[in-house]
């Protein structure tokens, strides 16, 4: 098979299928199921590598809206006022359980697909993960991606109400 230049990446990845995000991620995006192989940071890192290869924002929007689409859904049963997460301008339904293992599953879902884009990529970060992992773990993945500078205001606001809520989780988890 031939290899592909890097432009013929870009241009799968716009592509509608989000090709280029399947060759990234081999697995789909747990949410709250099944463990990790990488650590935090490792996938931390990764998700920094994966958005490097994209030229553009219109390239780094459709994958960051291709991950969104690959989360696993969050149940309807929790999608509830109680579970609404406030601070953001779009809905966002966010939960958090502890299993017995001390890990801490996050599931989590918006009726705005960047927004949905942003959750998994949160959740394929945080979620499964002790609350001290959780805890040590800095976002500032989220800068080295640009995304500090390609958010709007309100969605910057919102993004931080979620990673608030994912250390607030783990927080209330320790010891």
């Amino acid at each position: 098979m031939p290899a592909l230049a890097l432009g013929q990446l870009t241009n799968i990845a716009s592509s509608e299928a989000g090709l280029l995000g399947s060759l990234f991620s081999l697995k789909p995006i747990k949410g709250v199921q099944g463990m990790h192989i990488n650590t935090a940071q490792q996938e931390a890192d990764e998700i920094v590598e994966e958005f490097s290869f994209f030229d553009d924002w219109a390239d780094r929007y459709q994958h960051l809206i291709d991950q969104g689409r690959r989360l696993t859904p969050m149940e309807a049963a929790l999608q509830t006022e109680e579970n609404q997460l406030k601070g953001c301008q779009s809905l966002v339904y966010f939960t958090a359980d502890c299993d017995d293992s001390g890990r801490i599953h996050f599931s989590a879902a918006s009726d705005a697909a960047i927004v949905q884009g942003l959750i998994a990529l949160l959740l394929r970060v945080y979620s499964a993960r002790t609350a001290e992992e959780i805890l040590e773990l800095s976002p500032d993945f989220l800068e080295k991606i640009g995304l500090d500078k390609h958010l709007s205001p309100t969605r910057k606001n919102g993004l931080a109400s979620m990673v608030e809520a994912i250390k607030g989780a783990a927080q209330n988890n320790m010891g």
